[in-house]
Order: C-alpha cells, then structure tokens, then sequence
C-alpha cells in the first residue's frame, strides 16, 4: 500500500504538476464572474514556474541533500563490497527498444566500472526492480546487466537483486541477499541528491554503508547558483530535489528511517 500511495501522491504532488495545474483553473476561472480569481491564479502559477525554470529554487533544495554526505576520495580503504541503488533506467524507453535506457542517473551505473578496476577483490551487488505502478515484466536489473555485459563489467559474478520497488526493499531485500557479516565495508553508490534518505534505510534495516556519492546536480554552494542555462533541467532539479525531501519525512513518519536527515 505505502508504494502504491507513495507513487500517486509523487505524480499529484509534483511541483511542476502543481503549478500547471493552478495555471489550468486561473486560465478556466478567466472566463467565468471568477474572472479576478482566475487573474490571481495565473500570476501565481506563472510566478512558480520563472522561479523554478529560471531562479534559484533547485539549487537550493537540492545542495543541503548533496552535501549532506561528502563525495569520497579516491584514496579509500578497500571495501568489501559495492552496492549500486537502482533509478537509473527508463523502464519505457529500455521496453520500447529492448535494450538499457539511462536517464540523467546514469552515473550510478557508470562509477562502478572504475570502483571495480580499483578494487578488484570487492562484492558488486546491483538492486533495482520495476517502479511502475503497471505490471512489467522489464526490471531495471535487465538493462543494467545488459549494458554491464556489454562493457565487461560483470564476468558472471554479479550479484543482482530485481524485486525491489523503493528505497526502502533496495535496503531489505538486499541485506538478506548478500548477509553482511559485522566490520565489513560496503559501500553505496546513488546519486547524492538521494544518499541522505539512502543511508538513513540502510541504516534502519541493520546494514551499515559508506556512501559514495554520484550524480551531482549542483556546485555545493548554497549562495551561489547563477542563472540556470536549461530550463528543463532546472526545473527537473527541483522535482527531484522536492522528492527527496517529501520522501525523507514521509520515511521518517513510516518508520523507514533512523533520523529525518540521516547525517554521516
């Protein structure tokens, strides 16, 4: 029930959704007595929309969630294994080819070829089912290994857990596949706008990680955000940025997480 909520509400809440959806009504209420109203909502929708397309507002929530967690050196003590959080495919468009697309995430599947030629001797464990609320048959484990076959990532010693659909079965599913033993080291490899709410379910379920960052969306720096150059990926900013942090308190309130805003 909590993913199926959890998905619509995802959809309805969308900032973007949100303000097209109060341009729709100003636009209707125009032409109605309403009409002052109507007048009152189109500003208001028109304003959010220059303000995530053009103004600051992505940057803003996302670097608190990217620089919870500090991307990591390149010098660290070697892990014991490498655990790669799905979100990365595009289920529709690796369903209508038949092989992996990758969306802006990619990173998450890339990093780990160089984590692997740095240390060898590490455990690689991908997990990543179908997050569509329709049934499919495609999993986003199906065009990672595809695409990791491809580039001689995996040797047939990948270990690859596909039925989870959130944050939350990555963690689950994953610790009662790979069964950490207590003192080894595993790293998490997601984007950095998701590794607070990452880290805090691992946490939760009892497998300690070390987060290794991907993906960053911003420079790190609150006060300087300059003007987006494309307003599609500013916009796309602040939805992911928003459903982040939506989803840290909705986590939080389930009992999903250890903290509100897991810190290291």
């Amino acid at each position: 029930m909590f993913f199926i909520v959890s998905k619509i509400f995802d959809y309805v809440g969308s900032p973007s959704h949100l303000a097209l959806t109060i341009l729709a009504l100003g636009v209707g209420l125009a032409y109605t007595r309403y009409f002052k109203a109507g007048r009152r909502l189109t500003i208001l929708a028109a304003a959010l929309l220059l303000l995530m397309g053009f103004g600051p507002v992505g940057h803003m929530l996302a670097v608190p969630l990217e620089t919870r967690f500090a991307a990591r050196a390149d010098d660290i003590d070697p892990p014991d294994g490498i655990i790669v959080l799905g979100g990365s495919v595009d289920a529709e468009l690796s369903a209508q080819y038949g092989r992996g697309g990758f969306s802006q995430a990619a990173e998450r599947v890339i990093a780990p070829i160089e984590l692997l030629r740095r240390y060898p001797k590490a455990r690689l464990v991908f997990t990543g089912g179908s997050a569509s609320l329709r049934a499919s048959t495609l999993t986003e484990t199906w065009a990672v290994r595809r695409f990791w076959r491809s580039v001689g990532l995996d040797q047939g010693d990948v270990v690859y857990e596909e039925r989870s659909r959130n944050t939350f079965e990555n963690a689950l599913f994953t610790r009662d596949l790979v069964k950490p033993r207590e003192g080894e080291r595993w790293l998490l490899v997601t984007s950095a706008l998701h590794m607070p709410r990452a880290v805090g379910v691992f946490r939760k379920v009892g497998f300690p990680v070390i987060a290794y960052p991907v993906d960053f969306r911003t420079n790190g720096e609150f006060w300087r955000a300059g003007v987006p150059g494309d307003t599609g990926s500013a916009i796309a900013t602040v939805e992911n940025a928003m459903h982040e942090w939506l989803g840290l308190v909705a986590y939080r309130v389930t009992g999903k997480t250890d903290a509100l805003f897991p810190a290291p």
